[in-house]
């Protein structure tokens, strides 16, 4: 049997970057078990899409995330990204 998850790897990704946000793509791939270079495709689908900007400081890139944007299905453009990410990170 496969093996799924709630969040999507969209989502997972996000979450790290707003939690570490001067995470490398290395790390976050071993954090989620997936490539590397997956999560640079990630990376590029949310920065494109708006959700994450990349400031560059060096070779060390920090990731700014837009919380006040809203999700991307239709059904749920009234919920904030901020919003879930509350969820998915809440404070310890």
């Amino acid at each position: 049997m496969e093996k799924w998850t709630f969040i999507t790897s969209h989502g997972a990704v996000l979450a790290l970057i707003t939690k570490h946000r001067e995470i490398k793509a290395i790390e976050i791939a071993s954090e989620l078990r997936l490539t590397e270079r997956s999560v640079r495709r990630i990376i590029a689908d949310l920065v494109s899409a708006g959700y994450v900007e990349i400031e560059k400081n060096g070779r060390i890139n920090r990731y700014k995330v837009k919380p006040s944007l809203p999700l991307r299905r239709p059904e749920s453009r009234d919920i904030k990204v901020g919003e879930l990410l509350k969820i998915l990170l809440p404070r310890e």
